[in-house]
């Protein structure tokens, strides 16, 4: 059997850090994790492929080599998944498909032969059974959950590591949390699922025999939610792992505020190499806060939240959402007073949407609120509910405001804030690849000589040169990433 596993294209919105990636001469931030883990589980002897449309592109050839055509993908890649699936039905190829896009709206996508949905762990078994027998279904569906530990490791080898800026492993899955915008509970529930320290560890030594070094997401919506194993077992086996291989990795991930009640928890995290960390910050409003249920983040001072994170050397990248039903014209400036304040270099702010499988998605079904499906991309203007806010006045606030963090004279100052108070954990070996002097000569030009920021670029470079020359690698990422995020937020005017 011949499988060929297709990564839709992704196309350009924030996280996707397309225009940074080009100085550094990568193609894609992360290789498909969902899509590697699922080719570790078909059968050995078959044929395996990969395509991921963020670092080629597919053609006719590839999809004729198959006998199937596996597809997995997230809502911002719809029309993407659209134009394979149309692809593979003109080509007389079947089509396997499952993930997030999927699972929480299957009925759209009639025209799949087959659809693996929620825990591929569980669902893509009896597939593979009927498969074999000759009679396989059209959708294969549970709501039992994956012992992740049975998980197998991603079939690294059908990627080509240089394409990609980092590489990515999963700890957990679940949230005990109930956020109303969120779906991450519909797909994963509230149950924690980890890993154990053993396995992790094989997870990272699959990656270092693979030759990689570098950064290493761990994608878990919330790494922290079992703090207590964290620190006494998973945390202290990554510090020693990584001390006796001189530090190969830097990881970041994402965590719920709470994280910055706990100094022992940051600390370790610190000295496994943990560099960066997003926060869902959501709203500095408490009514919005209840609203959406975010009760955790409530009765909190954030600015000394995420300043107490940055001073034991973990950057804090920032979620914020604007829409809420609670909110008030003057969000944008107080949002914006509040990233400046707080010296979050990486802050992504987005519409408010209300994706299938959330709360958000089934009250505002009752209430006839609903216009269409979410975009998957909330950085595009468009909004899938009749806002209580003026709708001109919501958009032309949430333009002002994401011009304004990432214009130059907004986004220099607050990186060289962040850099002044910066004190990062400095340990292994300083890693040096070409693709880093690269960037850097291409920093000069676009930003520097060419670029409308250099009067700033060149005062942060000077700074950082005499003042914090430790930090001078960190501050060129930061002009880089500002560069992107300055192209994101040109698109709002068009």
């Amino acid at each position: 059997m011949k499988i060929l596993l297709v990564y839709p294209d992704y196309p350009d919105t924030f996280w996707s850090f397309r225009h940074a990636l080009k100085f550094i001469s990568k193609k894609a931030s992360y290789p498909p994790l969902g899509l590697l883990t699922v080719a570790s589980m078909l059968p050995k002897e078959w044929e395996k492929r990969l395509i991921d449309m963020t670092v080629e592109p597919l053609t006719d050839k590839h999809i004729m080599w198959a006998d199937y055509v596996f597809i997995s993908a997230m809502y911002v890649q719809r029309e993407s998944v659209r134009e394979i699936v149309a692809k593979c039905k003109g080509l007389g190829v079947k089509i396997v498909a499952g993930g997030p896009l999927f699972t929480t709206g299957y009925e759209d996508f009639q025209d799949i032969d087959h659809l693996i949905l929620n825990e591929a762990e569980i669902t893509l078994p009896p597939f593979l059974e009927d498969l074999k027998e000759g009679r396989p279904k059209h959708v294969y569906t549970s709501d039992q959950r994956a012992d992740i530990n049975k998980t197998p490791i991603p079939l690294w080898e059908l990627v080509n590591m240089n394409k990609y800026a980092s590489m990515c492993i999963q700890y957990s899955r679940g949230c005990p949390f109930d956020c109303e915008f969120c779906n991450i509970t519909s797909l994963f529930g509230h149950k924690i699922r980890t890993k154990t320290k053993d396995r992790l560890l094989v997870e990272l030594d699959s990656l270092y025999l693979q030759g990689w070094r570098g950064g290493v997401f761990i994608v878990d919506d919330n790494f922290i939610v079992n703090r207590g194993e964290l620190k006494k077992e998973v945390l202290p086996a990554i510090v020693e792992w990584m001390e006796k291989r001189i530090y190969p990795f830097f990881f970041n991930t994402q965590a719920s505020i709470n994280i910055s009640d706990d100094e022992e928890l940051i600390k370790l995290m610190v000295q496994a190499g943990f560099s960066s960390v997003f926060v869902g910050i959501e709203t500095l409003s408490e009514e919005s806060l209840i609203e959406c249920g975010k009760f955790h983040n409530r009765n909190r001072d954030l600015v000394a939240c995420v300043k107490k994170i940055h001073g034991f050397g973990m950057q804090v990248q920032g979620g914020f959402i604007v829409g809420f039903d609670s909110d008030l014209p003057t969000v944008f400036e107080k949002l914006t007073t509040f990233i400046q304040k707080s010296r979050i270099v990486t802050a992504m702010v987005g519409l408010l949407n209300a994706p299938r499988g959330t709360r958000l998605y089934q009250r505002l079904l009752k209430e006839g609120r609903l216009l269409k499906e979410v975009s998957g991309d909330n950085t595009d203007l468009s909004i899938n509910f009749i806002p209580i806010m003026d709708y001109e006045t919501l958009i032309n606030g949430y333009k002002r405001l994401f011009s304004s963090i990432y214009s130059p004279r907004y986004y220099y100052e607050r990186v060289l804030s962040f850099l002044k108070n910066f004190k990062p954990l400095q340990k292994g070996r300083i890693q040096f690849h070409c693709c880093y002097l690269r960037a850097f000569i291409k920093s000069i030009w676009f930003l520097g000589i060419t670029g409308r920021e250099r009067f700033y670029y060149w005062k942060l470079f000077f700074w950082v040169l005499f003042c914090r020359p430790r930090l001078f690698p960190l501050a060129i990422t930061f002009t880089i990433y500002g560069f992107h995020f300055r192209k994101i937020s040109e698109k709002l005017f068009i």
